[in-house]
């Protein structure tokens, strides 16, 4: 049976609230646009693409494609801010900050459903990424004080220290999963650190940071936060090779990150740090509490934010042959019980996927796996019923019999599909986690203190959970080894990322 033919066995109901076509007539007379210097602006030649919704397959609003023109005008006003926003005391920093995260929590209800409505995430899980989003602007807020630098006594007759200096001009390319969060967060660091940022979000979803740049023009002062977008990699690719912008931080797929790092090496000598994607283990010892071990196997997908489209998602499980039929009885149960439905109801657990490529790239995936002979444990097929006739809705996918040889045990999907492999042996078991190109996340569950600690620090991995999954602290450094990217994020580490550091000397004993 191909793919994209719908499963006998799906049940599962539209859940009940506000139609998305009611939810987008709210917002399709709306007129978007650039903000540059604080003041909108049409992109040039007045261009716009269509912002589709993966729940109804329609156009819901017209973006501004920003030319290379519209991107050198935002970053020269970014520039020309640049110097009055370093030159504010670190606390006034931090208090324009705090500002902004109190209008973004006011504003949390438009900017949850501008996200549901453009990349299919139930509007609940908005609003939680709404308020983590203002969470970490206060998180960086508080690391005033960690900016600052170091004495060092390398001379008797001098006084040596450091300075920590801004880059300037940031830019910040943020992905489609995470639309109002990583808008917010994700210009915490450099703007504390003294930076002015022009942010650049997904095509796929711009609707959130375009209306936060309009919120952050009430709040911060003009050019110190601008957005731009645009159809297509032009508008990323024009900011990065911008030759005032000296500092870049990435989140997206490895390979795009890879044309990062080539557009900007191309275009001068630039600092890029890079989140990108992961194929991330989750380990089941045979001493683990089973039925927490199965919760946090189908927490670890992340199938809330639009099935599994999450780089940290633990889409690799390795049970221990001898729990793993236990194991995968609970599994199918949880995820049996998941409620998939309209983006914009209150009871909604999972979406539609983003958009039509990552619709029919999961599908692709799917028969890849029955192709070289893994098992379709459950899901796997649009689910039934004239309400998912249309839109990229996707069944959460769980796959047994996996090997790790198999190409869903080895790159990464970016959709609901879980792979289910066993193992003999602690030994066999690092074996298959480490056997990937990447090293974003794991998880690890056992009652055994000491063998958890063991194979975290076997695993090669940037961010683990012991007895846990999914769940970001913030405060600790989040980011990847190998193939997942460089630098880390979320901590006093990103905040430091985004400065330089200046050593001056200065002889205070003359004739010593």
């Amino acid at each position: 049976m191909s793919a994209s033919e719908e499963s006998a066995e799906s049940r599962t109901p539209e859940a009940p609230g506000e139609s998305v076509e009611a939810a987008a007539a709210a917002v399709a007379d709306r007129e978007w646009h650039l903000t540059v210097g604080g003041h909108p602006r049409t992109a040039e030649g007045g261009r716009t693409y269509g912002v589709e919704c993966p729940a109804t397959e329609t156009v819901i609003a017209a973006a501004p494609d920003a030319t290379e023109h519209d991107v050198d005008a935002v970053v020269r006003a970014a520039a020309d801010a640049g110097p009055a926003w370093s030159a504010l005391d670190v606390r006034e920093r931090g208090r324009r900050l705090r500002a902004f995260a109190e209008a973004v929590r006011a504003h949390a209800g438009e900017l949850a459903l501008l996200d549901a409505l453009d990349s299919g995430n139930p509007v609940t899980a908005m609003r939680t990424d709404v308020s983590w989003g203002a969470e970490l602007l206060d998180l960086f807020a508080d690391f005033a004080s960690h900016l600052g630098g170091a004495t060092i006594p390398a001379s008797p007759e001098n006084l040596h220290f450091t300075r920590r200096r801004p880059f300037g001009v940031v830019a910040r390319i943020v992905p489609f999963n995470h639309p109002a969060m990583f808008a917010a967060s994700k210009v915490a660091a450099p703007l504390m650190a003294g930076n002015t940022v022009v942010l650049k979000p997904s095509e796929t979803t711009p609707l959130s940071a375009l209306r936060l740049a309009e919120i952050a023009a009430g709040v911060l002062p003009p050019g110190v936060l601008s957005v731009i977008t645009g159809d297509g990699p032009a508008a990323s690719s024009a900011l990065v090779r911008h030759r005032l912008v000296r500092r870049i931080g990435f989140i997206g797929s490895e390979r795009v990150g890879r044309i990062v790092q080539r557009d900007a090496a191309g275009a001068g000598v630039k600092e890029v740090s890079l989140e990108l994607g992961g194929k991330n283990a989750l380990v089941v010892c045979p001493d683990a509490d089973l039925e927490a071990a199965a919760a946090g196997i189908v927490g670890g997908m992340n199938f809330a934010w639009s099935g599994g489209q999450s780089c940290g998602s633990t889409s690799r499980v390795l049970l221990h042959a001898s729990v793993a039929d236990e194991v995968l009885g609970m599994v199918r149960e949880r995820v049996a019980a998941i409620r998939i439905g309209s983006p914009v109801a209150a009871d909604t657990q999972m979406g539609p996927l983003a958009s039509r490529a990552q619709y029919e790239k999961s599908l692709r995936y799917i028969d890849i796996a029955l192709g070289e002979g893994a098992t379709l444990f459950h899901g796997g097929r649009r689910p039934r019923g004239p309400r998912f006739e249309r839109g990229h809705y996707l069944e959460p996918t769980v796959f047994t019999g996996v090997r790790p040889t198999m190409r869903i045990a080895q790159e990464e999907v970016f959709g609901p599909v879980m792979s289910v492999l066993t193992y003999e042996d602690v030994d066999e078991a690092v074996g298959i986690a480490n056997g990937v190109d990447y090293g974003l996340t794991a998880s690890i569950w056992t009652r055994d203190i000491s063998a958890a600690l063991s194979l975290a620090d076997r695993i090669e991995a940037g961010y683990v959970w012991i007895n846990g999954s999914s769940r970001h602290f913030w405060g600790v450094p989040f980011g990847g080894t190998k193939s997942s990217g460089v630098g880390r994020e979320e901590s006093v580490e990103e905040l430091h990322s985004y400065t330089e550091l200046k050593a001056v000397n200065v002889l205070v004993r003359p004739g010593t």
